[in-house]
C-alpha cells in the first residue's frame, strides 16, 4: 500500500559571505520505517544576473513521491517532489542573491550510502556515499565517518558503477528465441504457435534465434519443420546463433525463385537440402520478411531493457541499427521505459551502404542515446565457415570463408562514413577480414589527418574492429601501433573453444585467435553480442578471467583448466572492460563506467564486493539493485 503524501519542511539557515558567494546548510527530517532520520547537505551559490530574489528567510516544502523508487529520496529532485521557495527581503542588506544551477543541483541532491562503494576512478577512493544531482549526475562522492548519521543509515550492499555491454543487439534481444536440439526447436516453435495462433502467416512470420548445426549434427533443411503438423505450412525464419545464417520453412522457400542463383559473399546451402542462407545470401529472404511495426518494436525494446537492467546493465553499444529504427530510438529515448543508455551504430539492410542521407549524428542531452558511429561488415562467422581467412580452413581444405565486400569497396565505404564525421566500426572475424579492416581504417585516418601521426588521429576518432577474433600477428602489430580498438566478446572464445582449433589448426589458434591480454595496451572493450551469447555481463567477466564456459565452469572438452589462459584477464581488467572500456569506445570517458563527480548517476548494488567473491560465484551472481540517472530501475527484492 502506498503511504499517503506528507509534507516535510526543512529550514535553511543562510550565512552571507560577502555579496557574491553564499553557503547554505539544510536539515530535514523524514520517517523511514517508523524512525526519524536526520539528513544534511551543503551547497553554495552565487549571484546571477538572470534570476534574482531577496532573502530574509527561506523555507522548502517537499512532497515525496513514494512511487519513484521505494524509499523517499534523501533530499529530492525536481522530478520527485513538488517544491516551494518563499523569500523576503533581508533588512538593511539591499543585496540580491541568486540560487544558481550549482545550488539547485545541490539543493535537490539525493544522497546514498552503502557498506562500500567502488568508484572505478583513476585513483579509486575509499568512499561509501555519493550524492546525485537533479540532473541525474553524481554531484558529490565522499566517505562518511563511522559515527555520522550517514553511516548509521547506510543501506546494505556494495555499490559499483553500472555495467556496459560494448556490442549487443537490442531489438533482436527483445524478440529472441533460443533453442539447441532439433526436437527442442520444433517444440519451442510449436509451443509459440499454440500460444499465438495468428503467427506464421505470410504477413507475420515466426522469427527466432539460437540454432547451431554443430549441435544439430548437420545443416538443417526446410523439411525439418514439416515433421510437426503444426509447423509444416507456416512462414518461419530462424537465425543461426551468430546471426549470419537463417533457416526458413518451405512456405518461405516458395516465395523465392525456383532456381535462385549463388550470391557473391554468401552461401545458399543446398546439401542435404534447401532451407539455409548465409551472409549476403540472406538478402533476398530479408526483402520478403514482413518487418514488425514500431508498436511491436517498442514492446521488444521495453522488454529487452527490463531484462538488461536485471543483469546490472545500464548501457550498451547497439551494433547495427537501421535508419528507421534510429528514428524510433530518438522518439523513445528519455521516456520512463527507456532505462538503458544506448550508443547506436548505424546499419542498413544493405549492410555496407555508403552514407545514406537519412542518418545524422545525434546526441541526447541527457545521455540516453548517442548516434555517431557506423557498423560495416567485412566477413561472416567462424561457426558457418563464413569468416574470411588468409589460408584455408583446417577442416575444409579449399574453403577460406567469404568477404562480404572486396577490400577496395570496404575502404571506400569506411572513408565515406569517416569523412561525414562517423566513428567507423568494422565487423571482422577472420584474419583476412581483420587485415582488410585495418587497411580500410588506416586509409580513412590518413585522409582525416594528413599532417598527424596515425596514432594521434586514431586517439580522436577511435575506430573499432568488432569481434577482432582471429588476427594475423602482422596485423596485431599494426593495431598496436595505431591504437585501433578491439571490441571483444569473451564468451565467444568459450563458446567456440569446442571447435575453433579444428577449424583453424593449433598453430593459427595459438598465435592469432581470441586475444585479450595481449591487446590490453590498445584498450579492448568487452561485451557479449547478445542475443548471440547471454547478456549477463558477469558471465562475460567470468569467461574473461577464467577462459572457461560460464555455463559449465569447464574449459575445452570438459577440461578443469581454462582454454588458452595466457590470454586471460585479471578481475579488475575485466571489470574495466565492461565499464571504462565501453566509455572510451563510445566517447563517454568520465561520464560512464565510473562513480565520480559529473558522471552519469548509474550504479548497481551487489550483496558482496566482487573481489570478495569466489570466482565461480560470478556464474550465478544476481544483482541486488540497478540505478540509472539516479532512478532505481530494478530491485531484486
Amino acid at each position: 500500500m502506498t503511504p499517503p503524501p506528507r509534507m516535510v519542511i526543512g529550514c535553511l539557515n543562510v550565512v552571507l559571505n560577502g555579496l557574491t558567494d553564499t553557503t547554505a546548510h539544510i536539515e530535514t527530517q523524514r520517517d523511514i520505517g517508523g524512525s526519524k532520520q536526520l539528513e544534511r547537505g551543503d551547497f553554495g551559490y552565487s549571484l546571477d544576473r538572470h534570476t534574482q530574489f531577496n532573502i530574509l528567510s527561506l523555507a522548502l516544502v517537499f512532497k515525496p513521491n513514494y512511487q519513484s523508487g521505494g524509499l523517499p529520496p534523501v533530499i529530492g529532485t525536481r522530478r520527485d517532489m513538488s517544491w516551494l521557495i518563499s523569500a523576503a527581503t533581508i533588512a538593511g542588506l539591499g543585496s540580491l542573491v541568486t540560487l544558481g544551477q550549482y545550488a539547485a543541483d545541490a539543493l535537490f541532491a539525493e544522497t546514498h550510502c552503502y557498506q562500500g562503494v567502488l568508484t572505478n576512478g583513476a585513483a579509486d577512493q575509499d568512499v561509501n556515499c555519493f550524492s546525485v544531482s537533479s540532473a541525474g549526475n553524481f554531484y558529490k562522492v565522499f566517505s562518511a565517518s563511522s559515527d555520522s548519521k550517514w553511516a548509521e543509515n547506510a543501506r546494505p550492499g556494495f555499490a559499483m558503477p553500472g555495467l556496459w555491454d560494448s556490442h549487443g543487439h537490442l531489438l533482436q534481444y527483445g524478440e529472441f528465441l533460443n533453442s539447441t536440439t532439433m526436437n527442442e526447436i520444433r517444440g519451442r516453435v510449436g509451443k509459440y504457435v499454440d500460444e499465438h495462433p495468428e503467427a506464421g502467416t505470410e504477413q507475420e512470420w515466426i522469427r527466432g534465434i539460437g540454432w547451431d548445426q554443430m549441435a544439430l549434427g548437420a545443416m538443417p533443411t526446410a523439411d525439418e519443420f514439416a515433421v510437426d503438423e503444426r509447423l509444416k505450412d507456416l512462414y518461419i525464419m530462424l537465425d543461426r546463433v551468430d546471426v549470419h545464417c537463417i533457416w526458413v520453412s518451405q512456405a518461405v522457400l516458395d516465395l523465392l525463385p525456383k532456381d535462385i542463383p549463388d550470391i557473391p559473399g554468401g552461401e545458399i546451402v543446398r546439401n542435404p537440402g534447401m532451407g539455409v542462407f548465409c551472409d549476403n545470401a540472406i538478402a533476398p529472404v530479408m526483402a520478403l520478411w514482413p518487418k514488425p511495426d514500431n508498436k511491436k518494436k517498442s514492446v521488444f525494446l521495453k522488454s529487452a531493457m527490463k531484462q538488461l537492467n536485471q543483469y546490472g546493465l545500464v548501457g550498451m553499444h547497439d551494433a547495427g541499427v537501421s535508419a528507421g529504427d534510429l528514428n524510433l530510438f530518438k522518439e523513445l529515448a528519455g521516456s520512463e521505459d527507456w532505462t538503458v543508455r544506448v550508443y547506436a551504430m548505424a546499419e542498413y539492410y544493405d549492410r555496407n551502404a555508403v552514407c545514406p542521407d537519412p542518418v545524422e549524428r545525434y546526441n541526447d542531452p541527457n545521455g540516453f542515446l548517442n548516434i555517431q558511429s557506423v557498423k560495416l561488415f567485412a566477413d561472416g562467422a567462424l561457426g558457418s565457415w563464413g569468416s574470411a581467412m588468409i589460408d584455408d580452413y583446417s577442416d575444409r581444405p579449399g574453403i577460406s570463408g567469404s568477404l562480404l565486400v572486396n577490400a577496395s569497396e570496404l575502404t571506400y565505404r569506411a572513408v565515406s562514413w569517416a569523412t561525414k564525421g562517423f566513428q567507423v566500426n568494422i565487423h571482422a572475424i577472420g584474419d583476412l577480414a581483420n587485415r582488410y579492416a585495418v587497411d580500410a581504417q588506416t586509409a580513412a585516418l590518413r585522409l582525416l589527418c594528413p599532417c598527424e601521426s596515425l596514432a594521434d588521429c586514431q586517439a580522436r576518432h577511435r575506430f573499432r574492429i568488432e569481434h577482432s577474433q582471429i588476427i594475423h600477428e602482422d596485423d596485431q602489430a599494426r593495431m598496436h601501433a595505431i591504437g585501433i580498438i578491439p571490441s571483444i566478446q569473451p564468451t565467444h572464445a568459450t563458446s567456440d573453444m569446442a571447435y575453433a582449433e579444428q577449424r583453424l589448426g593449433k598453430d593459427r589458434t595459438q598465435k592469432e585467435a581470441y586475444r585479450m591480454r595481449s591487446l590490453l595496451d590498445i584498450r579492448p572493450i568487452l561485451g557479449s553480442d547478445f542475443p548471440v551469447e547471454p547478456a549477463d555481463p558477469f558471465q562475460g567477466i567470468y569467461a574473461a578471467v577464467t577462459r572457461k564456459s560460464p555455463h559449465t565452469g569447464l574449459g575445452a572438452n570438459g577440461a578443469a583448466d581454462g582454454w588458452h589462459t595466457e590470454e586471460a584477464l585479471t578481475l579488475d581488467q575485466a571489470i574495466r572492460g565492461f565499464t571504462q572500456g565501453p566509455a572510451y569506445g563510445g566517447f563517454m570517458e568520465g561520464k560512464a563506467g565510473v562513480i565520480q563527480v559529473g558522471a552519469y548517476a548509474d550504479w548497481i548494488v551487489l550483496d558482496k564486493r566482487l573481489e570478495d567473491l569466489d570466482i565461480e560465484d560470478l556464474r550465478s551472481l544476481h544483482v541486488k539493485e540497478t540505478w540509472v540517472a539516479g532512478k532505481r530501475v530494478y530491485s531484486r527484492d
